[in-house]
């Protein structure tokens, strides 16, 4: 299982997480994504931990701390919700093209 935490600093690091998450017991894994366009960070994480007792311990002391000043959403992972398979588009009508040309010149 692992912890996700929210509400996360644009500064934070890989080894700041493993750092923090250390004190309450063995680390396995921290994953930081980031945005594909910035390579920024998205301001959330996942820590996997060696044991069960050692996520609930961290999940209990830093779930609501303030964090380098911001106050962390901490709680265990849900699974990844299955989507459904994308066919590109995302909705009808755009066949055609037939309409008021989406506000462009003049009649809205």
């Amino acid at each position: 299982m692992s912890i996700y935490i929210g509400n996360l600093s644009y500064q934070v690091t890989e080894e700041d997480l493993r750092l923090a998450f250390s004190e309450y017991g063995k680390v396995s894994r921290v994953q930081l994504p980031t945005d594909r366009e910035t390579g920024r960070p998205r301001g959330f994480a996942f820590v996997e931990m060696e044991s069960e007792s050692q996520e609930t311990a961290a999940i209990e002391a830093l779930d609501g701390a303030e964090w380098m000043g911001r106050d962390l959403r901490v709680n265990k992972a849900k699974p990844r919700e299955e989507r459904s398979p994308s066919r590109g588009g995302g909705g009808g009508g755009w066949g055609n093209n037939r309409g008021g040309g989406g506000g462009r010149g003049g009649r809205y």
